[in-house]
């Protein structure tokens, strides 16, 4: 099983920057996902360390061996592209039973293999099948199974489970790390989906402009971005701009305008500082009447949308902008919560799950983009 070193690697097209001096280092049997919005470069880092573009500058690693400068065919890396790239005149199984035939397994071997893959990605009844026949999604499917059976020790998926359909998409998600770990192989899986990446990564690399912008744990990125964008992009997020009116040991309050202010745990700014505070979206309570508690402010139901296991709510608060609830539908029907846009409504935090983040140099909207 490989390790994968990235030092200071950049990608220049023309003009373009599209990697940023990106530093990486994976360890062996990781399922890493590159996660990222359209755009920010997670294709050509992938392909960078596939061997199917040369880096401008910088240093790739696999198993402590410079290999920056070394063919693809030379990397023992499988690669899987978005597009598929499948053999139009072959079969479905025997464009799968392609890669153990290039390894050097006998037909037999090579036909097995690819009959497990097929069973896995849910196509072994269009075994006979030429890619044609098949749908986008299903021609996918095709090209996830044969990346798996080459049985390279060191798998890049390129949008995997892009095209198939939703609820397939989920199942597919689980089994495809399951068998990773089975056979012990790294996995570097580029998405654009945070939940997929949320679920099934041993850490998330966020890439945007071509550089990364965290690398940890799902629960690190989550539970404390280092910054606005990442805590909208992984998750969905509030943000309140305001000024630090007091700081005290492990108290800060914040002036959000309107004559109302926020208190969060954090006590990481000082006096007069400019900062972002910022509260998940299922952390944000909706309340019916007023409340002598902290961190309450009134405003006026927008919308509200019904999401399966939540109801999302917006609310307007005036000047200081608008928020995002995501309440549990079991809830909002016991609490009876209204549903009609311009009533009367309170938006609570909690002072513990408030983020505070220095305000960024380009303006709060711009800094949230994920596009």
């Amino acid at each position: 099983m490989p390790t994968i070193k990235l030092v200071d690697v950049t990608k220049v097209f023309g003009r373009i920057k599209s990697i940023d001096r990106v530093s990486l280092q994976i360890a062996e049997g990781e399922y890493v996902c590159v996660l990222g919005p359209t755009g920010a470069g997670k294709t050509t880092l992938l392909r960078l360390i596939a061997g199917l573009e040369t880096a401008t500058s910088g240093r790739i690693e696999l198993d402590g061996h410079d290999v920056t400068n070394i063919r693809a065919e030379d990397r023992n890396a499988s690669y899987v592209p978005q597009q598929y790239a499948l053999f139009p005149h072959m079969t479905i199984r025997d464009n799968v039973a392609f890669g153990p035939l290039a390894r050097g397994f006998t037909s037999q071997q090579s036909l097995e293999t690819a009959g497990e893959m097929l069973k896995l990605v849910r196509l072994a009844h269009r075994a006979t099948a030429f890619p044609h026949e098949l749908s986008g999604g299903m021609q996918q499917r095709v090209a996830l199974a044969r990346g798996l059976a080459g049985r390279s020790p060191l798998l890049l998926l390129d949008e995997p489970l892009g095209a198939i359909d939703a609820r397939l998409r989920v199942i597919l998600r689980y089994e495809l790390r399951k068998l990773a770990k089975g056979l012990g192989v790294t996995v570097i899986h580029v998405t654009h989906d945070q939940q997929e990446a949320m679920s099934i990564a041993d850490r998330i690399a966020v890439l945007r402009d071509g550089a990364i912008q965290q690398f940890g744990r799902p629960s690190e990125i989550y539970g404390a971005p280092k910054s606005p964008f990442l805590a909208n992009f992984v998750g969905g997020a509030n943000f309140l701009e305001g000024v630090v009116v007091r700081e005290a040991r492990e108290t800060t309050m914040i002036d959000i305008a309107e004559g109302f202010s926020i208190t969060s745990s954090h006590d990481s700014h000082d006096m007069g500082d400019s900062v972002v505070a910022s509260f998940r979206q299922e952390g944000t309570l909706i309340l019916t009447n007023a409340s002598l508690e902290e961190n309450v402010v009134p405003g006026r139901l927008v919308s509200t949308s019904f999401l399966g296991s939540y109801m999302r709510c917006v609310v307007n608060l005036g000047r200081v902008g608008e928020v995002v609830a995501k309440v549990p539908v079991h809830e909002a029907l016991e609490r009876k919560l209204p549903d009609r846009a311009g009533e009367l409504v309170y938006v609570r935090a909690d002072r513990n799950r408030i983020m505070i983040f220095d305000r960024p140099e380009k303006p709060l909207a711009v800094e949230l983009e994920a596009f």
